[in-house]
């Protein structure tokens, strides 16, 4: 999936904070869980787009997640 540039350029911006968060283990700052909000949303909308192009693998992740559980 190719991403148009104002995401990758959103991806691009919110990298330090998942970085930071990733190293600490833990939110240490404000920012950081504004940075997380934001984060998520676009996660959403970027699976929202993969959904729609790859349902069966999608699916498939899903039930390979329940198995391993």
């Amino acid at each position: 999936m190719r991403l148009d540039d104002a995401t990758f350029r959103q991806l691009r911006r919110l990298a330090p904070v998942i970085d930071d968060v990733l190293n600490a283990r833990e939110v240490e700052h404000a920012d950081q869980a504004v940075g997380l909000d934001s984060i998520a949303q676009l996660c959403s909308k970027l699976f929202d787009a993969y959904h729609d192009q790859y349902p069966v693998e999608i699916a498939q992740a899903r039930a390979d997640a329940v198995d391993s559980q």
